[in-house]
């Protein structure tokens, strides 16, 4: 009769275990989540290509400066490079505005005909490598990237290293009216062939957040002239670049346009009020920037937030575990022990 009791006990004892399995149990007043301490907001500007009407960039730097905001880095197009450079030296806007103010155009112009453009573009590179202190990018205080346009295939090439005034010079090469830049075995043109607003190559270069310059000549039913060869090239140049920067300029959080269409691509007259329209520009974009800062801002502390609470709800997790207590089993050595 021992031996059933003892089957009978062993099964009560095992379906004890089963049904009634040790659980380790959360605190039952979990620790508050604390939102861990985010990076500063990485914020770039990506500054286009419109010759002249790149001093419109100083404006907005200007204004950029003047109301606390500050780009981590930058990046340029054609005359948004030589401005871009400038400023990532570790110029200022009122250094820049200066600098604009002070440059005579026959220093930066190098005819040289028959030699596949109207302008060498040695003088601009020598120009800009002395504004910057013939540093090279990866010297420069501030990140910067030029972008320019691989001749042979049409590759953009963003320039993050290397010499400053041979990236810009090749970023400004509109075809055409200068000289093709050779760098090693390729030849390169202007960036505003592949991508007039260098968004893209801001995101690249670690932005989080890009403020981009729109300065790019728009096509209008006025600028068309049908009858001119030379019209005919304007008009569908502006055509592409304005199809262009549209693509890129949506992966941009704020795009600033200042009203400098009607100012022509080599009007050195007219940098003053480049500049102006740049700094109006800016200050009637101001609310928009700083409710879209706010709003990336906090978008970026909620998905902080919701991941340390996930980590510690994971780690907070009950544990079941089913082990038979001693006690147990000492009884079971003693219950069989009896029966024998």
């Amino acid at each position: 009769m021992r031996a059933p009791v003892a089957i009978t006990l062993l099964t009560i004892l095992l379906a004890a275990c089963v049904s009634s399995p040790t659980v380790v149990d959360a605190p039952a007043s979990p620790a508050p989540v604390t939102t861990p301490t985010l990076p500063p907001l990485r914020i770039g500007l990506a500054l286009g290509g419109g010759a002249a009407k790149g001093f419109a960039h100083i404006g907005v730097i200007k204004m950029l400066e003047a109301n606390g905001i500050h780009p981590v880095l930058v990046t340029g197009t054609s005359a948004g490079s030589v401005v871009g450079a400038l400023y990532a030296s570790g110029m200022d806007a009122y250094a820049l505005q200066e600098r604009a103010v002070a440059l005579d155009e026959a220093q930066i112009r190098d005819v040289s005909l028959f030699s596949g453009g109207l302008i060498k573009g040695q003088k601009l590179e020598d120009y800009v490598n002395a504004q910057v202190g013939n540093r090279p990018i990866e010297r420069l205080p501030i990140p910067f990237a030029a972008v320019a346009t691989r001749l042979e295939d049409g590759k953009p090439t963003v320039f993050q290293r290397g010499n400053v005034g041979q990236a810009v010079r090749a970023s400004s090469s509109v075809p055409g009216v200068f000289e093709a830049v050779t760098i090693g075995r390729w030849h390169y043109v202007d960036g505003g062939v592949v991508s007039p607003v260098p968004v893209d190559a801001a995101r690249e270069l670690g932005a989080d957040f890009v403020i981009a310059v729109d300065i790019g000549s728009k096509a209008t039913g006025s600028s068309a002239t049908p009858y001119s060869l030379l019209g005919n090239v304007n008009q569908s140049i502006r055509i592409m670049g304005q199809r262009l920067a549209a693509a890129e300029l949506k992966r941009a959080d704020v795009v600033i346009r200042p009203a400098v269409n009607d100012i022509g691509p080599a009007d050195f007259s007219q940098k003053q009020r480049a500049i102006l329209e740049g700094e109006r520009a800016l200050q009637a974009a101001l609310p928009q920037i700083r409710d879209r800062l706010a709003a990336v801002l906090t978008a970026r502390a909620q998905r902080a937030r919701a991941a340390a609470q996930a980590q510690q709800a994971s780690a907070a997790t009950p544990v079941a575990e089913c082990t038979p207590h001693r006690s147990w089993t000492t009884f079971w050595r003693s219950v069989c022990s009896k029966t024998e």
